[in-house]
């Protein structure tokens, strides 16, 4: 008995298992991986925001948005119709509309001649839309042109797509489809009376020439396109001057791209 009295008592631990660990689970990454993306887009958001211009982020909208179609409406640019080419999406005149009289810039002051300027913008991306939707040549006419509206009077563009030159190489020599753009320039024209202004643009050379062709080229292509719309019945006494500005006026970021080639038919104000 006193042995056993001697006797050490026996103790039994019990551990406790907490079933489902103590960090809850994974759900709490996949709220804070939301909660991180969020953040990033909101961000960016007002980086946007700050950092481009409303014609930019018009573009921007038309490019998300799947009931807009995007080669036919505004991509932000800075050209044409507030960024719309002339083949802007929305209804066209019909081919074979009535002829509307020739507009002639007449009110004074400044605001009289930009609303005269505005006008006759408008009238005349009417007459070339009607254009565009006579024939498949005049579609194909239509996308050398943009129009714009400057302190000097109304531009109409017209320049190189890519595939398409105006002209052939280095040279002043027009492409056939300059016959195209002149019939339908001579025809939209003749609804003003106001003068005209024609203008040479070419892309930089990538190299430095001893004689640089760019000053002699630009003004040769601007009288090729005088002569080129005297032959389809422009009258020559509306032709107040030409000018050849060689490669000094660049409209995009690298001066030596294609777009750079480019003619001016500006339909000048009275006081100009």
């Amino acid at each position: 008995m006193d042995g056993q009295s001697n006797a050490r008592p026996v103790i039994i631990k019990r551990k406790k298992i907490i079933k489902g660990g103590g960090h809850h689970g994974g759900a709490w990454k996949v709220a804070y991986a939301d909660f991180v993306t969020a953040m990033m887009a909101f961000f960016m958001l007002m980086w946007l925001l700050n950092a481009t211009t409303e014609k930019q982020r018009k573009g921007l909208a038309d490019y998300f948005s799947p009931t807009i179609p995007i080669n036919r409406v505004s991509g932000g640019g800075s050209d044409a119709f507030g960024g719309d080419s002339v083949m802007t999406s929305g209804p066209k005149p019909a081919s074979g509309t009535s002829k509307a009289e020739p507009i002639s810039a007449t009110n004074d002051g400044e605001d009289g001649a930009h609303a005269d300027a505005k006008m006759e913008a408008e009238l005349i991306e009417k007459a070339l839309l009607a254009r565009g939707g006579e024939s498949m040549t005049m579609e194909r006419a239509l996308r050398h042109v943009i129009t714009k509206v400057t302190d000097e009077g109304m531009v109409i563009e017209i320049f190189d797509l890519d595939d398409v030159p105006l002209f052939d190489g280095l040279t002043a020599t027009p492409m056939p489809v300059m016959d195209d753009i002149a019939a339908m320039l001579v025809e939209v024209l003749s609804l003003a009376t106001n003068k005209l202004a024609v203008n040479g643009h070419v892309r930089s050379f990538p190299i430095t020439l001893v004689d640089n062709p760019a000053w002699a080229l630009s003004a040769a292509r601007a009288q090729a396109m005088r002569s080129h719309l005297q032959k389809f019945g422009l009258d020559s006494e509306r032709v107040a001057r030409i000018g050849g500005f060689a490669d000094k006026k660049p409209i995009t970021a690298n001066p030596m791209a294609i777009r750079n080639n480019r003619l001016e038919v500006i339909l000048l104000r009275k006081n100009r």
